[in-house]
């Protein structure tokens, strides 16, 4: 048990994790169905409700897709290449920094439920992944 690396076996575990879950709803955004489970997110966002201003609804979740994949991409790069570890954890970073003020910025998020109150729990994970994604950008720029 001494020789077993358990801080790299999570942290690899960790950021395949990320990376699996950025490439599959990245993925799932080339789909009519995410692009309209996404619009309500978008469109209550300052960050990002311009861009239906320009682009329709599927070209906007066609582009978040591309842009998740390519980040799933760069993460997982970085384990051999620091250059895409240092995109990746800017990327990523952005990403899940913008998915959590979802939490601020859409209507009705926050409700309670038997005096408890809850959210939307899927974009909690993003706090955890937010971390995850710092810790890529500071292994890459310290390689």
């Amino acid at each position: 048990m001494k020789n077993i690396n358990f801080e790299k076996i999570g942290y690899r575990i960790a950021v395949w994790g990320v990376a699996l879950v950025l490439l599959w709803i990245g993925v799932f955004k080339f789909t009519p169905t995410e692009a309209k489970a996404i619009e309500p997110l978008v469109i209550s966002s300052f960050l990002m409700n311009w861009l239906y201003k320009i682009l329709s609804l599927q070209a906007v979740s066609n582009l978040i897709g591309a842009l998740e994949i390519i980040t799933a991409v760069c993460l997982l790069l970085h384990f051999v290449w620091k250059k895409a570890g240092i995109f990746g954890g800017v990327l990523s970073s952005l990403t899940f920094l913008v998915t959590i003020s979802f939490l601020f910025t859409t209507p009705n998020v926050f409700n309670t439920v038997d005096g408890v109150p809850i959210t939307d729990f899927f974009i909690l994970k993003d706090v955890m992944a937010l971390g995850i994604s710092i810790m890529v950008l500071g292994k890459s720029i310290s390689k």
